[in-house]
């Protein structure tokens, strides 16, 4: 008996030691456009409730704490299915609750801006918005070819000043990077009093 059950034993144990590397390569579910994510801001208005409202971050753990209710879970969860789940919990504390619920990602917008620094936007809004918090496009600033800069990486993107933040795959932490223009466009004046300068030169050297 102990002889036959060996055996069985040793090969159960093969099979979880094969499925144990299966498991761990099995790819996670996709996330869902819009999704609340660690490091986002749920901004939250309550009408006629002001010390209801407020911004409110999402921690590492994807845990907002919000008045009266505490800390929720809001990881994964979009900003109208949150809304629906506000209205329901405050419900037991407000008589018909009005509440808006917007999802605010921090980014940092550096490059050649007049205000570098890191800022909430609104994925409503577009590119030029989210410059426009930074100060706008400084003198120098490639306003027409903006980056998205994630872990040091650019990601490839097509971000025109039109473009919805909502329809780009910006995240809190990322990086709205505007370059500067080539040394022959910031200094296109020079050169061409230079070229005038040479010309005016060579023309009197003929004469």
């Amino acid at each position: 008996m102990f002889r036959a059950t060996v055996p069985l034993l040793a090969s159960t144990l093969a099979v979880l030691a094969l499925a144990a590397p299966l498991a761990a390569q099995a790819p996670s579910p996709p996330e869902r456009p819009g999704a609340l994510r660690p490091g986002d801001v749920v901004r939250l208005k309550i009408w006629r409730e002001p010390d209801f409202s407020g911004d409110y971050p999402v921690d590492e753990t994807g845990t907002a704490v919000f008045p009266r209710l505490g800390p929720v879970r809001v990881a994964s969860v979009t900003a109208d299915s949150l809304k629906a789940m506000l209205v329901e919990s405050y419900a037991a504390y407000l008589v018909n609750p009005s509440i808006e619920v917007t999802a605010l990602r921090r980014v940092k917008v550096l490059g050649a801006v007049k205000s570098p620094g890191l800022y909430q936007v609104d994925p409503t809004m577009s590119v030029a918005d989210a410059l426009a918090l930074a100060g706008g496009v400084a003198g120098d600033g490639r306003g027409d070819h903006v980056e998205l800069v994630r872990g040091g990486a650019r990601l490839q993107t097509d971000l025109r000043s039109d473009t919805r933040l909502a329809d780009t795959p910006i995240r809190s932490g990322d990086q709205l990077y505007v370059p500067q223009r080539g040394w022959l466009s910031r200094n296109a004046g020079v050169v061409a009093a230079g070229i005038s300068a040479i010309g005016l030169v060579a023309a009197a050297a003929i004469n």
